[in-house]
């Protein structure tokens, strides 16, 4: 690692020969292997951009040249040449580095991304920005081939294509390989496309020739036959970019000199690269599926079983009931915004590849395409992550909701997401769902709630949505067979003492909330559903109850707690109330249960909480729980 330890900065790297470029991308591609193994993170996205981190930090004068990495999660590389080197054994944890870029992390993580297909537009706007005040930087955007089948990457590319600005949109494409053949090819094309004798001598022929229309026609045909030789279609150049490559992005002696040339172009430019994931581990190149995510591991081993079989999460809950009532319903479709195996889905696929949909990075699409095939009689099923469907919002309420569809929204990955940090969590899907007009919202609290939750949800004509949590629950038994449970209604769990507190959980707080109960003679409740409320148990727990305690892994403003106390409120009833929930901040990344114990979520926070808010409502008959520190 001699010359990685030198890096501390771009400064160092521009510093080098190119001959020991090759040398620092085997030694940085060893260091992210390394240190990914330790603490477990993205994998094959960051071995694959390797030498395009080089290049273009060799390159551009970066920080005050701009890069902007869509989604993110190929950043490691980057993080570990602009100083972050030694911090990369804190990845994802608590007030370590976060897995994403991140603007008040360095000065080098320009925008903060995690979420897909918005370095385009970001970048578009520094670039105008830089233009207006009369800098002389560059804006790049380096997006990946999965994040370039979002609309909003079109919707930049096209404002980009006639903004007058200097702006390098790089395509990381690793869907496919170049063979060495077309390679060597591929990099004297590119070099001398990007050139500036090959721009200024086309920018003269197109001025002399326009004297001539006939003539410029063929010189222009001719130009556009002989690229889409060796290129794809020109459909970038239609939106007014100039096209260059493709060309190999593990090649430094191909990519260095191309991005050179590019730097001193002006207007838009789009250079497609070929990268290759999980490049130089060959366990990640044979899956890099596999490897997208990894816990720790042994690099010498690989990823391997764990030595005790892992509970049974709610994805796979949600994989299970999707098969079964696919098997039961032929008018069960299922829609997955390329999330297949984070949704749970890849059985699905197997098992019914003719009613599977992958419609790619498009959420919005993916809602009012559901919304399409809900009004010809079929039943669409929505997997979609928390996070994500906010980016479809319109298409939610205009789409769906406004013409009362019956769409199911699996919701995955609501709450708190542990190390994917603030960018990731679902903490507002019940507080965005429950002010929609037909919108119903499903809080299972284990995964035999999830599993009869969803069969309810698939029988309800109406658009209803069911939260569940990242990871397994506290492995409840699953009832076999499609039982569903009563549409808006929830449970008494626990009988506390007459007159005493009342906890109302929803979701899987439950259980927390189950613990503490006992320790405070609480009655504690399933509220199973945030709308419709079960009003009948609200208003029976408000008359028979002292006070009322609502938990929820969700944001307290407009959440569940909220909901509980409008329905008291318009009933004329006032009740000491107490709001457990996500605060009004942004929740770093992390361990889940100590993310929720600092939240006051586990059952000593709720416990304490309660005691606090209701000191001489609450019986002390045993010692206070321990708080986790």
């Amino acid at each position: 690692m001699a010359l990685l330890e030198s890096i501390h900065s771009p400064a160092d790297l521009r510093r080098l020969p190119r001959e020991q470029l090759p040398q620092l991308a085997d030694e940085l591609r060893s260091y992210v292997l390394d240190s990914v193994s330790r603490t477990g993170g993205h994998l094959s996205s960051n071995l694959g951009t390797v030498e395009l981190t080089i290049a273009l930090h060799y390159v551009f004068n970066t920080p005050h040249d701009r890069l902007v990495w869509d989604v993110g999660h190929q950043t490691y590389p980057h993080k570990i040449l602009t100083g972050r080197r030694e911090r990369m054994a804190t990845l994802r944890q608590l007030g370590g580095l976060s897995g994403f870029p991140r603007r008040d992390e360095s000065e080098y993580d320009t925008f903060g991304t995690a979420h897909s297909s918005t370095s385009i537009s970001a970048a578009l706007g520094m670039a105008v920005a830089a233009r207006r005040k009369g800098e002389d930087r560059r804006a790049v955007a380096i997006i990946g081939d999965g994040a370039m089948t979002a609309g909003m990457a079109f919707e930049a590319l096209n404002n980009a294509g006639v903004a007058d600005a200097d702006l390098l949109v790089i395509l990381n494409d690793n869907d496919m390989s170049i063979s060495p053949p077309v390679g060597a090819l591929n990099r004297y094309l590119a070099q001398l496309m990007s050139g500036q004798f090959y721009a200024a001598t086309r920018n003269v022929g197109k001025n002399v020739l326009k004297v001539a229309p006939p003539l410029f026609e063929l010189a222009k045909r001719f130009e556009e036959h002989a690229k889409g030789m060796v290129v794809p279609a020109t459909l970038f150049e239609k939106f007014g970019f100039n096209y260059i490559g493709p060309i190999d992005g593990h090649d430094l002696g191909s990519l260095i000199p191309t991005l050179e040339n590019i730097r001193h172009l002006k207007g838009p430019q789009f250079l497609h690269v070929v990268t290759r994931k999980g490049q130089g581990y060959k366990l990640a190149e044979a899956d890099p599926v596999a490897y997208h995510g990894p816990g720790k591991f042994d690099p010498k081993v690989g990823i391997t079983a764990p030595a005790t079989p892992p509970k049974t999460t709610f994805t796979q809950v949600f994989g299970q009931w999707l098969c079964d009532m696919a098997a039961q319903d032929a008018r069960l479709v299922g829609i997955t915004p390329a999330m297949r195996e984070g949704s749970g889905m890849v059985e699905f696929e197997r098992r019914f590849p003719d009613r599977y949909f992958d419609v790619g990075i498009a959420e919005q699409h993916a809602v009012t395409f559901a919304a399409g095939l809900a009004c010809e009689g079929l039943k669409p099923v929505v997997a979609i992550y928390s996070t994500f469907l906010q980016r479809a919002y319109d298409q939610l309420i205009h789409d769906v909701a406004l013409q009362d569809l019956p769409v199911v929204f699996a919701l995955d990955r609501a709450g708190l997401v542990g190390a994917d940090g603030a960018t990731h969590a679902g903490a507002y899907d019940i507080a965005y769902l429950r002010c929609i007009p037909n919108v119903s919202v499903a809080c299972p609290a284990d995964e035999n709630d999830c599993r009869r939750l969803l069969t309810t949800a698939f029988q309800h004509e109406h658009p209803v949505a069911v939260r569940y949590p990242r990871g397994a629950g506290v492995g409840a038994a699953i009832e076999p067979g499609l039982q569903p449970l009563p549409f808006g209604r929830g449970e008494v769990r626990r009988q506390g003492a007459p007159g005493g507190i009342a906890i109302l959980a929803f979701g899987t707080l439950l259980y927390p909330a189950l613990e503490a109960g006992t320790r405070l003679e609480a009655t504690v409740a399933n509220m199973r559903w945030a709308k419709p409320l079960d009003r009948e148990l609200v208003l029976e727990l408000a008359r028979t109850h002292d006070a009322l305690v609502t938990v929820e892994e969700g944001c307290i403003d407009g959440g569940a707690g909220s909901a509980v106390a409008e329905l008291l409120a318009a009933e004329g009833i006032a009740r000491p109330m107490l709001h457990l929930g996500l605060p009004d901040l942004f929740i770093e990344h992390g361990d889940p249960a100590k993310l929720l114990s600092l939240q006051g979520l586990d059952a000593a926070g709720i416990e304490r909480s309660v005691r606090e808010r209701f000191r001489d409502q609450v019986p002390r008959t045993a010692p206070a729980l321990k708080v986790v520190n």
